[in-house]
């Protein structure tokens, strides 16, 4: 599985914290965390800013702050924490590893009382497992109201976000034939064709919950997603399903993401997720966003690279074919109908989930 949310991997980071026996940094000779009343009171101080007044006291702060350490599973930072540098002179120590160990990392150095991270920027739900946990800040004012509503979580604030699309090879489907729906590719002239990603129970917990808003039973839907899986080649991971997609070892990937198809589309491959710049609906979105840490050594910092994320960042999220937090006049949405990932619903029972999607994949074939 990609990620294990919520309780389970909870459950599983407490008992690496016991092995462990405390911060994976606590030999970095840095000293125990003291009290988060610090950080908090400055969170506080420039929540309750406006306009120039808090650009320009949040500038003051974040210059004695100095610099910030910030975890991320965004592979595409480096371009955002260069510009961010560039335009502040302000450095970051950055972190980077997959969404489920930045979680584990958080974890661990919170129940060691080590300040680690200032800001967390990830999936939606190993932040949402940190929100469960108290760690993060909540973070306000007038960039965060420009998010979309999808994106404005409790404690945390979405940056980008993923879209789940069908993708397809255009020389394995050729202009006319195009999918016109998920439910489609369940058809037997889709036999052998599809692809699906072993570990995207959030993509299915969404798509289930559709159609049954649109007045399908639970056996229904069950009985589509197993002649979806009977028609499909399962892979793992979306970076291979981009890889295997591209290179035509099926024609249609029922969940990739946009920008994966358009980062290999931009490199020459044969691919696409939009006809006549219209996708296949309805896309299903999966926010990843940023949150403050309670316990962080440079608050101010942090909270100017939120701030920094949500305006010139957007442009270097844009320039990596990601969809950013903040619409825009080209917005790659604008028009199509959306349904987002169940969040609270898959935090509070990930393994109804979890192992609802895996009794549909084992119906599939290995890609």
């Amino acid at each position: 599985m990609k990620k294990q949310l919520a309780g389970c991997l909870l459950a599983a980071v407490t008992l690496v914290v016991a092995a462990c026996g405390g911060s994976p940094t606590a030999s970095n000779g840095a000293s125990s965390a003291p009290e988060a009343t610090a950080a908090q009171q400055v969170y506080d101080q420039i929540n309750g800013l406006s306009g120039d007044e808090r650009s320009q006291t949040l500038l003051e702060l974040a210059k004695k702050d100095g610099q910030l350490s910030l975890y991320t599973s965004n592979t595409d930072m480096d371009d955002v924490v260069k510009a961010f540098e560039d335009k502040y002179g302000l450095h970051v120590e950055t972190y980077r590893a997959n969404s489920e160990t930045v979680l584990q990392r958080v974890l661990q150095e919170s129940s060691a009382q080590y300040q680690g991270a200032d800001i967390v920027e990830t999936n939606a739900g190993e932040l949402n497992a940190m929100g469960e946990q108290q760690l993060l800040y909540p973070y306000r004012g007038e960039l965060r109201e420009k998010v979309r509503p999808e994106g404005r979580k409790d404690g945390w604030t979405a940056d980008r976000f993923n879209a789940f699309v069908i993708g397809w090879n255009t020389n394995g489907v050729s202009a006319g034939t195009e999918p016109k729906s998920l439910m489609e590719l369940a058809g037997p002239q889709w036999k052998g064709r599809v692809g699906l990603e072993i570990g995207d129970y959030d993509w299915f917990a969404a798509m289930y919950q559709y159609y049954q808003s649109q007045g399908m039973s639970d056996a229904d839907i069950t009985n589509f997603f197993h002649q979806l899986a009977g028609n499909s080649k399962i892979s793992k991971g979306h970076t291979v399903m981009g890889e295997l997609l591209a290179a035509g070892q099926f024609d249609v990937a029922a969940s990739v993401y946009s920008h994966t198809v358009d980062n290999a589309a931009a490199k020459g491959a044969s691919v696409a997720w939009k006809t006549n710049g219209k996708p296949v609906e309805p896309v299903v979105l999966r926010p990843n966003g940023a949150g403050l840490l309670k316990s962080a050594k440079h608050p101010a910092a942090a909270m100017l690279f939120l701030d920094f994320l949500l305006t010139d960042g957007q442009q270097a999220i844009a320039g990596a074919n990601r969809i950013g937090a903040i619409p825009t006049a080209d917005d790659p949405l604008a028009g199509v109908s959306t349904v987002v990932v169940p969040e609270q619903e898959l935090l509070d029972n990930p393994r109804k989930w979890s192992d609802a999607y895996k009794a549909v994949t084992d119906a599939g074939g290995q890609a």
